[in-house]
């Protein structure tokens, strides 16, 4: 996008690493702190509780706008994946936090062009990629890599160029993706980061609608009316097994019993004419992602977190959703 095409905004617009590094460079030398929330727009309530907790914390706060072609599959939605700058725009600029007798607002959207990304080039086939590109070997088959195996190479090195570009004091990240936001901690403590550090990678509850508990989420925008009204089924079916965990069940029964409350919605979704299909319910442990042991139960585990996921199509829109049981403190903060 050029800057000609960009609506008007009281934010500064930074499309450069150029420009943006100019910007930084004037904060580094006011020894103020930078928020970061990284973004592929078409902002939403959780996104923006990203941004508050980032005004609240932070000297100043920048959001990053960037569809990421590396982390889209030859078959998926680059094409078509909302983008709603205008709109993105006044939300951020609706934000703010009071901190003493401050008003703490947006400073800045970084908004990178894909050249600059990628100067030697991007295509969605891995096989014909050229260039550098980061892989956290070993933490990105499981769960959503399992459906998706090509996902996290194209996360982990986007966020590897954002966080070398932005260097971020601290940076946000939503517990919808809890996957994500645990492999780049992992990241940033492996290739030793110094902004952000691997503690200043921050990991905020999931944003849901207030009445059927839905994951806030910019792909929620595909939905039918008809289908919407079945997407809550993955939440319900995780609180399901979440349910049957606490009372001692195994791993293999609480799953069995979320997938049975999938049965169920999907056999009253097809009444409407609604095509559900789930993708995967399971539990890894939060530290190696392995998949827990078919027998293990929470007086096995203890305390320890584990991570209950899923996925699911309602029509053609994939949901995801987790629940994190065990010492959340470990993992959310």
């Amino acid at each position: 996008m050029s800057t000609t095409s960009l609506p008007p905004s009281p934010i500064p617009l930074l499309t450069s690493v150029a420009s943006y590094r100019q910007w930084r460079q004037k904060a580094f030398d006011e020894k103020k702190s930078v928020g970061f929330v990284p973004t592929m727009g078409a902002l939403h309530d959780g996104h923006l509780s990203l941004v508050q907790k980032s005004l609240a914390e932070n000297d100043l706060t920048v959001l990053s706008i960037f569809v990421n072609p590396a982390q889209f599959a030859p078959h998926e939605d680059l094409a078509t994946y909302p983008r709603t700058l205008p709109r993105d725009l006044e939300l951020l600029t609706a934000q703010e936090v009071v901190v003493g007798e401050a008003v703490r607002k947006a400073s800045a959207v970084f908004i990178p062009q894909v050249k600059d990304m990628y100067p030697s080039g991007i295509s969605q086939d891995v096989s014909a990629q050229k260039g550098t590109f980061v892989e956290v070997k070993g933490y990105g088959h499981q769960m959503e890599g399992a459906s998706r195996p090509t996902f996290f190479r194209g996360v982990a090195t986007v966020v590897t160029k954002l966080f070398n570009a932005v260097q971020p004091t601290n940076a946000y990240f939503g517990q919808k993706d809890i996957q994500q936001a645990l492999l780049l901690r992992r990241l940033s403590r492996d290739l030793l980061f110094p902004n952000p550090e691997p503690n200043h990678i921050h990991i905020v509850p999931t944003s849901r609608d207030p009445t059927d508990r839905l994951a806030l989420s910019s792909r929620n925008a595909y939905l039918s009316a008809d289908e919407r009204k079945f997407a809550p089924a993955l939440f319900k079916a995780l609180r399901c097994a979440e349910s049957a965990w606490s009372n001692g069940q195994s791993k293999d029964q609480c799953i069995s019993r979320a997938i049975a409350l999938i049965d169920q919605v999907k056999a009253q979704a097809a009444v409407d004419g609604v095509d559900m299909r789930l993708d995967y319910i399971e539990m890894n442990d939060s530290e190696s992602f392995d998949i827990l042991d078919a027998a293990s139960n929470h007086q096995l585990t203890g305390n320890i977190p584990v991570i209950l996921s899923g996925a699911l199509l309602v029509g053609r829109t994939r949901l995801i959703d987790n629940i994190v049981i065990g010492d959340l403190n470990h993992i959310i903060r």
